[in-house]
This record gives structure tokens, C-alpha cells and sequence, in this order.
């Protein structure tokens, strides 16, 4: 089976790290939140040609809810959601409308990719944005932090596409592998191995991986 419907979960991701002992050195652990996550609607092969389950997560106010996704979680019977994830999962493991998941869901020792949006960092450098090494940082030098030389003389005579340039550094969506460690269901927080994308209280995703 490629997934398991169980382990997909819409999260609040809260990157508060907090170190732990590993043979003698300090593995950096997340703690991801996994609060009101239920399932607001199904897609089956026969109707939609394909299967998912539609998850929605966390509190929103009626009056900030737009008519048509009223009328969605009132056709599902639930309440409003502020973030609805779909995912593709296999026929045996589609689940009813209006169940909820929780974080005892997932078993330590799995590995999930978690999904979000990345700390936008504004206008960056190569330098910071691409690792480049820069150049001489004694007096007499010209070039420190700067590009270099992007073109390639009278052939072909323009930028190649994909050239590694200053630009806007951060708020992109990135996807890291992360391995459950433990989680504590009264609380409803996992704890994965390693950082995970995003600021603190972000909004993000996690799918189960072989």
C-alpha cells in the first residue's frame, strides 16, 4: 500500500526545538501540533477518477467564511475549518465524512514528509541565498560579496535561463523527511526528528513515506 490515510494530516507546525541525548549528542527534535483534524469530504475513483480525502483543520469564525465553503461544511456536517488539505490516498483506506484523526495516529519510528511554507527572508545575496563563496575580503579587492560575471561572451550572447542571481530568498514551499520520534496524545503534539519549514503557529502538511 503506497499510504496510509492515517498518517496524512493537516498541521499547525510549531518548530519549538528542544534538544535530546543520542549517544552523546543532541538531536534537534519538532514538536508539530495536530489539533481538530477531520475529515470534511471524500473523492472516490467511480465519481472524481481518482481517490482523496479533503482534511480540514483548525478554529475559524462563521463570518470569515466565504458563502460557498458555508454551504461545503454544512453539506459535511461540520463545523468551519481554517485550512482544507486533499490528499490522494488508496481505495482500502478512505475514511467516512465527519471522522476525526489524532496524533496516535502515527507510530514512532515512521518517517513523514512535512510540507509548509519557508521563512521569507526578503531580498538576499548570492552569497546567503545560493552558498556562493564570495570573494577576497583583504583591502585592494573589488569583489566580495558580489555575483561575478554571468554571461558568456559573443556565444550565446544573453543570461542562460536558471542562472543563480540576487532575488527574494525564502516563503517557498518546501518539503523535508522528518522521523516520528513520539507524541503525546493528551496534548496532541508530535515530536519528529529534526527541523521542520515554517515560523512558529505556521500551517503545514505531513504524509506518511515508506
Amino acid at each position: 500500500m503506497s499510504l496510509h490515510f492515517s498518517g496524512t494530516s493537516d498541521k499547525r507546525l510549531n518548530t519549538r526545538l528542544c534538544p535530546s541525548q543520542n549517544q552523546g549528542m543532541d538531536v534537534m527534535r519538532s514538536l508539530v501540533s495536530v489539533d481538530g483534524l477531520q475529515v470534511v469530504a471524500v473523492k472516490t475513483q467511480e465519481k472524481d477518477g481518482y481517490n482523496a480525502v479533503q482534511l480540514g483543520t483548525g478554529a475559524v469564525k462563521a463570518k470569515n467564511v466565504s458563502k460557498p465553503l458555508k454551504g461545503h461544511f454544512a453539506k459535511a456536517n461540520v463545523e468551519p475549518k481554517q485550512k482544507l488539505g486533499e490528499f490522494r490516498v488508496t481505495e482500502d483506506c478512505l475514511l467516512s465524512v465527519g471522522n476525526e484523526l489524532s496524533v496516535e495516529h502515527f507510530v514512532p519510528g515512521q518517517y513523514v514528509d512535512v510540507c509548509a511554507t519557508s521563512i521569507g527572508k526578503g531580498f538576499a545575496g548570492v552569497m546567503k541565498r545560493h552558498n556562493f563563496g564570495g570573494g577576497p575580503g583583504a583591502h585592494g579587492h573589488r569583489f566580495h560579496r558580489s555575483t561575478g560575471s554571468i554571461g558568456n561572451r559573443e556565444w550565446p550572447g544573453r543570461v542562460q535561463r536558471g542562472k543563480k542571481m540576487p532575488g527574494h530568498y525564502g516563503n517557498t514551499q518546501v518539503t523535508v523527511k522528518n522521523e516520528v520520534v513520539s507524541f503525546d496524545a493528551a496534548s496532541g503534539i508530535l515530536v519528529v526528528k529534526g527541523s521542520v519549514p515554517g515560523a512558529n503557529g505556521a500551517l503545514g502538511k505531513a504524509r506518511i513515506v515508506k
